[in-house]
């Protein structure tokens, strides 16, 4: 099991870096050259919420990237909006322009295509789901080892 696992770990970094890919190639054909794929994916996460920086960040979708320097250059493009808390300075909840907005209707057409040809190359939803299934039980692992060690 040992170096099926380590093959597993390997090959979810690599599809996630492949993703970023894919994200970055949609991006470019939609004439969007101004951010990246990881800017892009911070977008479709916060969709249509309003949500604290600090969310994004303990979320901890974006690790090796940083947030603050992201949101920081998506507010400078116009793709979103940032407004201080009146109860704390010290927090920031982001939201999507019109132009964010955009770029997250493109993300999601992208996966609706994407998911598609997916399903019509695998050919049942079963594998898919019992994958989905696996991957969530490596996450609770990962979770219980980062919360209680050992």
């Amino acid at each position: 099991m040992s170096k099926e696992y380590i093959d597993l770990t390997l090959l979810i970094e690599r599809l996630h870096r492949r993703f970023l890919d894919v994200l970055r190639t949609e991006l470019k054909r939609i004439g969007i050259r101004d951010i990246n794929g990881v800017q892009a994916l911070i977008l479709a996460n916060i969709g249509d919420d309003e949500i604290i920086i600090r969310d994004l960040i303990e979320r901890g979708y974006y690790q090796g990237s940083n947030v603050s320097y992201n949101i920081k250059k998506l507010t400078d493009y116009g793709y979103l909006d940032q407004e201080r808390a009146l109860h704390d300075k010290r927090s920031i909840t982001v939201k999507l322009t019109e132009k964010g907005k955009q770029v997250v209707v493109g993300v999601r057409e992208l996966e609706e295509n994407n998911g598609m040809k997916f399903q019509d190359s695998i050919g049942d939803t079963d594998t898919m789901t019992n994958a989905i299934e696996m991957l969530r039980k490596l996450e609770r692992t990962w979770d219980e080892y980062i919360r209680y060690g050992d």
